[in-house]
């Protein structure tokens, strides 16, 4: 089970983001995932007549590690850490760690 899931808000806890808050649009791979507004780079693209696509230099948002995000508790309104926990009927949900409650995901 992913702590981090696809439409969560996270914010950045180091590199040059730090502080920026966004909702993750993709997960790349088991530990990478696309925030919406952070790690922005310039790309230079070329010239494509074949797909139509004109050259020049693009913003293009890369992967950043999970490691380097936490998820954002509106309640605090600061980063928290996440916990899973077994209901009874066993299913499992995520939680916040600083307040127990359940993540609506």
């Amino acid at each position: 089970m992913n702590k981090i899931r696809k439409g969560d808000e996270v914010i950045v806890l180091t590199g040059r983001d730090k502080g920026k808050r966004g909702v993750v649009s993709q997960r790349v791979d088991d530990s990478h995932l696309v925030v919406e507004g952070v790690n922005v780079v310039k790309k230079h693209a070329k010239p494509n007549p074949m797909k139509g696509t004109t050259g020049g230099v693009i913003d293009k948002t890369m992967p950043i590690h999970q490691s380097n995000v936490a998820i954002f508790n509106a309640a605090s309104g600061k980063a928290d850490r996440v916990g899973i926990k077994l209901l009874a009927d066993g299913k499992k949900v995520r939680v916040y760690k600083s307040t127990g409650e359940e993540i609506k995901a």
